[in-house]
């Protein structure tokens, strides 16, 4: 079982609870990005740049992600993908992504860019809270201990 994570939008906070948790538990943790990143020295943690480009990072772990592995991302396409593929997927913020949401939550995302493609002005998510760390951070643990080896 590996973690991938989409990391050119992943958050900072979130990024070093993933570090905590690959090097506690042993699982490989592998980040993914168009843009060089620093990751801290550990077996179970590991660096992929890919090319620039749209999607190229998301393309990447459909590629490689199995069934069985957890995919952190906010991107909605990217979570019903890799659900597509027997994967899980968990957003930033600890929400669970699944073959009962996913859609639900597609439409609320094609929703929104229909409205700003029509120029009304929508706000951007709120900032990352510490409820939000804390949500996120219970969802990996009970990730990681249903599928304990």
């Amino acid at each position: 079982m590996t973690i991938w994570v989409d990391a050119d939008a992943c958050p900072v906070a979130i990024k070093e609870i993933l570090f905590k948790a690959a090097d506690r538990t042993h699982t490989p943790t592998k980040l993914l990005a168009n843009h060089p990143m620093r990751v801290p020295p550990s077996r179970y943690i590991q660096f992929i740049q890919v090319s620039s480009g749209f999607d190229v990072a998301d393309n990447e772990i459909v590629r490689r992600v199995q069934t069985g592995d957890l995919v952190i991302t906010q991107d909605i396409p990217l979570a019903k993908e890799v659900i597509d593929k027997g994967a899980l997927a968990l957003s930033p913020r600890g929400e669970a992504f699944s073959k009962e949401n996913i859609g639900a939550r597609l439409n609320i995302r094609d929703f929104y860019d229909t409205m700003r493609a029509s120029g009304v002005q929508t706000s951007g998510p709120a900032a990352l809270s510490a409820s939000d760390k804390q949500q996120f951070a219970n969802q990996l643990d009970k990730y990681l201990q249903r599928n304990k080896k």
